[in-house]
């Protein structure tokens, strides 16, 4: 089915994604413990400069600002009833901000986690979770959402259960999962272990990939696991920028925007098609990643002494592919939660 996403990938063969939401919402005055998602509603500009950020500074696409509204997570400020309201208001503020960028620009409609465990170790339903994303899709849908985009999830029960209320709401989607414990998700899943669930879902995705994660490096071994398996999808990569270090009060990022531009290339080389930046990617970082994808030309896939010699050391010796349990090597830094 064609649609603006499938268009403009076959057109431009790699598109340049967004970076961080949270990262630039807290340096607009967002406090932590916060409802990000109920700025939709009392501070929609502040939306609308977060979503031109990332347009000016050249993104094909931007995700909306939507990654915790589901029923369970809103249910933590007593808005549980405001979902779809705040997901459909996220995506017409985005669909704003595309239709008068002057060229074209995909809105992505973000989906996050719902925050619970599923059945059978959790008590969250299949069904219930069905429901909660359909909720969220519907309400993207509404708003204008070119195409849902699945994010930072851990759990392949969690990842089938969106699909199926993306397909209940009839919106194409791309789906992401976050490889954050020695290379694998923290359910366990590594990166050809989701080739092999993506392309075993009925509503398939129209690319799935990796974000957020610990660092750079971690994300582009993910990257080229996924691409080992020589999978049909197109591959995402959105890692983040550098090493989350505390300092003044505050989680700062050490990635410079030049890191950030270097990176976007290895994930091009790498097989990724849609690349952006996770935690801590602001718009200079985009703005760097723009230039370098657009100046340099294709090269071969980096190995793995390439990538950790430019971007900075692995945080675990496997990637868990070769079949190695998740036995850590020291790491550098702490994720932000």
């Amino acid at each position: 089915m064609s649609n603006l996403f499938t268009e403009m990938l076959a057109e431009k063969s790699v598109l340049l994604a967004d970076g961080a939401t949270g990262t630039n919402l807290f340096n607009m005055g967002l406090m932590s413990g916060d409802a990000p998602e109920l700025w939709n509603t009392d501070q929609p500009e502040k939306i609308l400069t977060l979503y031109r950020g990332a347009v000016n500074a050249g993104s094909d696409l931007f995700l909306t600002n939507s990654f915790g509204a589901n029923a369970s997570r809103l249910k933590l400020h007593d808005a549980q009833n405001r979902a779809h309201e705040l997901s459909r208001v996220a995506a017409e503020l985005g669909r704003e901000v595309a239709d008068t960028a002057g060229r074209k620009v995909i809105v992505a409609g973000s989906v996050g986690p719902t925050g619970e465990i599923m059945e059978p170790v959790g008590a969250l339903s299949h069904a219930s979770a069905v429901e909660m994303f359909h909720e969220t899709a519907d309400g993207l849908k509404a708003g204008g959402a070119d195409i849902g985009w699945l994010e930072t999830i851990s759990a392949p029960e969690e990842y089938r259960a969106a699909a199926e209320g993306f397909a209940l709401a009839g919106l194409p989607w791309v789906g992401t999962m976050s490889f954050d414990t020695a290379g694998r998700t923290m359910m366990g899943l590594t990166s050809a272990g989701m080739v092999d669930m993506v392309e075993d879902i009925d509503n398939t995705p129209l690319a799935y990939g990796a974000n957020c994660g610990t660092g750079a490096s971690d994300l582009l071994r993910t990257v080229l696991g996924f691409a080992a398996k020589g999978g049909n999808l197109p591959i995402i990569a959105k890692g983040n920028a550098g090493i989350p270090k505390y300092h003044d009060g505050h989680i700062h990022y050490d990635g410079t925007p030049e890191l950030m531009g270097t990176y976007a290339v290895m994930a091009r080389n790498c097989g990724a098609q849609i690349i952006g930046g996770c935690c801590g990617t602001m718009p200079s970082h985009l703005e760097k990643m723009r230039e370098a994808l657009d100046t340099t030309p294709m090269g071969s896939a980096p190995s793995l002494e390439e990538i950790s010699a430019a971007l900075g050391a692995f945080s675990s010796e496997s990637d868990g592919t070769d079949g190695a349990g998740p036995t850590r090597a020291p790491r550098r830094g702490r994720r932000r939660a």
